[in-house]
């Protein structure tokens, strides 16, 4: 491994990532969203929309943490697959009328941007 490589790997940051801080705001935006789902879903739809909501920004900070672009750019494809589970879980959200159609399209439309961001930095790591 050559030293620029090197000092690039270990000065990762998730923190420091676009991507991660719109999965991270995201993530708080359904936890604060959720709120207001009956209790009777508490380890149903919440449980699982909070989970694969959480995924997406933890895929990408573990991601950071591994060694090669290669395993890096796997971590963003999960994350990517998680992003896809959430936006269905929003539809079904709206659809069991548990999301209002505002916060429907607040949730789809950051998770579309996430996803996009998501795949133009898979893409890029490939190509490095």
């Amino acid at each position: 491994m050559e030293r620029q490589q090197f000092w690039r790997l270990i000065m990762r940051n998730f923190r420091e990532l676009k991507v991660w801080e719109k999965a991270h705001r995201l993530t708080l935006k359904v936890y604060h969203l959720t709120r207001t789902f009956p209790a009777q879903e508490q380890y149903g739809i919440t449980s699982q929309i909070r989970r694969t909501a959480v995924s997406v920004p933890t895929n990408i900070a573990e991601g950071c943490g591994h060694s090669s672009d290669v395993e890096f750019a796997r971590f963003l494809e999960i994350a990517f697959a998680a992003a896809s589970e959430l936006e269905y879980l929003a539809l079904l959200s709206k659809d069991l009328e548990l999301f209002d159609s505002t916060s429907h399209t607040q949730v789809s439309t950051e998770v579309e941007e996430v996803k996009r961001m998501l795949f133009s930095f898979i893409q890029r790591l490939r190509k490095e």
